[in-house]
């Protein structure tokens, strides 16, 4: 049995989640011991507890270790069926990380199938739903595959209540992909969401991010969300380029200015901009186990966050793949996974 050691590299909930993906869509029995090691509450917290029980109803596996605060877990899958599933996470816990774990697995089911999640859908540690519809999905399905996301309602941090659901519709075999080029931006625009809060805070994160970015009116929108059980403030900005469309997120914290949300969103478009790259940091780290799965593949991104790396050493221990990782240029890497 392949053991993991869940202290390692990032040291947070990615190499668990990772090797759940793995190990459902390989067959492979894992034993991960020091999960989350290092963090201030270690151990399996609920949301990370979610995707554990998700993937094994998922898979039919047998667990040891699966409760709350365990430091170890054994994980031995069986066949991944396809079907209907509804899961609920019981806090403000990420949605869309427990989607991710399960979605490569249900991507070689022998049929389609459904998620329905509740939880957190837009939480600061985490993609948000709309980074999953807009930049993740759409390369899911150039890859063969049919997935449609739907948000039925947002779900902020700390207060969660929120769902999502996804539809899939396996490929006969996932295609690999190269992501080289960017293409000219077709459109650039910024979206502040306020629930539960006064108008003016993304009043303000519009002001900022528009003359940040040089942005016209006409790319700003402003929504006050009031299907939220809890107050929230997202603001988002997407780029729609030729061949692929990114997107970035901020999030409104108490004791933080709407101005310095808005500044630290436009700082990493700006990054992922000069850079002319195709793939942003947050993307590279979730594309790289479906393109894995996939077989060789290779793409243009910024220099590789820990959460990458980490992953990045969790697929070498499950699969027959060499992933490389190249500086090319000034903040220019390369990454490209060699098949067997």
């Amino acid at each position: 049995m392949l053991t993991l050691d869940g202290s390692t590299g990032e040291g947070g909930g990615q190499i668990l989640r990772s090797a759940l993906s793995l190990s459902m869509c390989l067959s492979r029995p894992f034993r991960i011991i020091n999960i989350r090691a290092t963090r201030r509450k270690p151990g399996l917290r609920r949301q990370h507890l979610a995707a554990v029980l998700a993937a094994a109803e998922v898979s039919n596996a047998t667990l040891e270790g699966a409760t709350l605060g365990s430091g170890e877990l054994r994980f031995v899958p069986r066949r991944v069926a396809a079907g209907r599933y509804v899961f609920d996470i019981g806090t403000a816990g990420s949605t869309t990380l427990v989607a991710q774990t399960l979605l490569p697995a249900l991507l070689g089911a022998r049929g389609p199938s459904r998620l329905e999640i509740g939880g957190g859908t837009h939480n600061p540690r985490a993609p948000s739903f709309d980074f999953l519809k807009q930049a993740f999905v759409p390369l899911i399905n150039r890859m063969g595959a049919k997935v449609s996301v739907h948000l039925e309602r947002p779900g902020y941090f700390p207060a969660g209540g929120g769902r999502m659901c996804l539809d899939i519709s396996p490929p006969p075999a996932l295609n690999p992909l190269e992501l080289h080029e960017r293409g000219e931006i077709l459109n650039l625009k910024a979206t502040a969401v306020v629930a539960n809060l006064p108008l003016h805070i993304a009043q303000r994160e519009l002001k900022t991010i528009a003359t940040e970015l040089d942005l016209k009116q006409e790319a700003l929108e402003l929504h006050q969300e009031d299907r939220a059980r809890g107050p929230g403030n997202v603001l988002t900005v997407t780029a729609q380029c030729r061949h692929i469309t990114e997107v970035f997120v901020g999030f409104g914290e108490r004791r933080v200015r709407a101005e310095t949300v808005a500044s630290n969103v436009a700082k990493a478009v700006r990054r992922y901009l000069a850079a002319d790259v195709p793939v942003g940091e947050n993307l590279a780290d979730q594309l790289l186990l479906p393109l894995a799965l996939a077989g060789a593949a290779s793409f243009l991104t910024l220099r590789p966050s820990r959460h990458t790396m980490t992953n990045v050493e969790v697929i070498q221990r499950f699969m027959d793949r060499r992933i490389l990782t190249r500086e090319v240029d000034t903040d220019v890497w390369r990454i490209w996974i060699e098949g067997c």
